[in-house]
């Protein structure tokens, strides 16, 4: 992951996460139980993210995967405030990745080592892309900031044509001159509508 500089990437990390964080905070009261995706409800979208960043420090620390013991229920994650307790883990997973040499470690993950840098695009990514899920299932803005669709372009070039089964709805034909967004989500299986 040379393309980026561990400051460039820790920015846009950040900017990532203020993108989601913004996402949350708009989040109407009786929202929660709307579907967000698929068999998921706005509330286990924000959770699933919360869980995500509660494993960035010890991942980034060291402990592999089939060590670390994070919630997985979307009530325990969300507790009662889903916006503080978004915040606590993305203020523990910035921490993490902003240590003086986090992005030259090698995380471990199911799928074996990887380097830090690959893992921070990927949790980038992936917010980038779940703000737009959430925003379109609370009416909210739907705009992506051009940076981190360009960043999280990079993650898609990645995957396999098929998609990755399991976790993406497969791919959507677009256009190649379709605008950058649309075919960011257009390659994670959504629709830019």
């Amino acid at each position: 992951m040379d393309r980026y500089s561990p400051v460039e990437l820790l920015e846009l990390f950040q900017r990532a996460q203020a993108l989601f964080t913004d996402r949350v905070d708009a989040v109407d009261p009786d929202q929660w139980e709307d579907e967000a995706l698929p068999g998921w409800t706005v509330a286990d979208l924000v959770a699933h993210l919360i869980g995500e960043h509660l494993w960035a420090p010890p991942l980034l620390a060291g402990e592999p995967y089939d060590r670390i013991q994070v919630p997985d229920d979307t009530p325990t994650l969300l507790g009662d405030d889903p916006l503080t307790s978004w915040e606590t883990a993305a203020d523990g997973s910035l921490a993490a990745v902003a240590e003086d040499d986090a992005l030259s470690r090698t995380v471990h993950l199911q799928r074996g080592p990887t380097p830090a840098t690959q893992y921070v695009l990927e949790m980038t990514s992936d917010l980038t892309v779940h703000s737009w899920d959430l925003a379109r299932a609370t009416g909210g803005d739907r705009t992506l900031d051009e940076d981190l669709v360009t960043v999280a372009l990079v993650l898609a070039d990645q995957l396999p044509d098929d998609g990755v089964p399991g976790f993406f709805d497969p791919p959507l034909p677009v256009p190649a001159s379709a605008r950058p967004q649309t075919r960011l989500l257009a390659r994670f299986g959504r629709k830019d509508d």
